[in-house]
């Protein structure tokens, strides 16, 4: 996979936090995971703008991957399943915000001025936590903006994240065409099944 690779996720387009989470999908039953090397990391850093800032390397990687798995424990719970963040997307006990805050601690907004006016930039003492840094800020945007539209898809089968945006809320599936599909299939042939 080189950079100029297509992103082969089945859901991109969401916030930076939720994006990175998606870097890991399932198909046909196997994880797949976009973040296995610095060529998938290539592919993500464009996908989200990030290409021209932020080079593709171990580094990188190794730190963008210990961001993912901060977010995933805040959003989800630990891979363990021992704890973890609520249903509403809200963070969960205090070990799973601590990986976020961790991530956090490699940078910070510093105000600036331009000639458009007041700004902000972010600085790292490490660029190579640039990515990751990004997707938690981006992470706590969300907590501050929606926390109940952090969302798991609601397919059993299904590992991806949105951030629901539809008007009502009431959005459950990463992909109506998807997900949603195979779950009313579900639904359909239990039924058909039972009668």
């Amino acid at each position: 996979m080189s950079a100029t690779a297509p992103d082969p996720r089945p859901l991109t387009g969401e916030p930076l936090a939720l994006d990175l989470l998606n870097t890991r999908w399932l198909r046909e039953g196997a994880v797949q995971d976009l973040l296995r090397d610095t060529d998938g990391l290539a592919v993500w850093l464009a996908a989200n703008g990030l290409d021209g800032r932020f080079p593709a390397d171990a580094a990188t990687l190794r730190h963008t991957l210990r961001a993912r798995d901060a977010l995933g424990a805040a959003v989800d719970g630990p891979a363990d399943g021992t704890a973890g963040g609520t249903a509403d997307g809200t963070a969960g006990g205090t070990a799973d915000i601590a990986g976020v805050d961790t991530v956090l601690g490699h940078g910070r907004i510093r105000p600036t001025l331009t000639a458009e006016g007041p700004g902000e930039r972010a600085e790292f003492r490490d660029e190579a936590w640039g990515p990751g840094w990004l997707a938690a800020r981006n992470y706590l945007e969300l907590l501050s903006a929606a926390p109940d539209r952090i969302r798991r898809c609601a397919h059993e089968a299904c590992v991806l994240h949105f951030f629901d945006s539809s008007r009502n809320g009431t959005r459950r599936w990463c992909s109506m065409a998807a997900c949603g599909n195979r779950a009313k299939a579900s639904r359909h042939y239990a039924r058909a099944k039972d009668a």
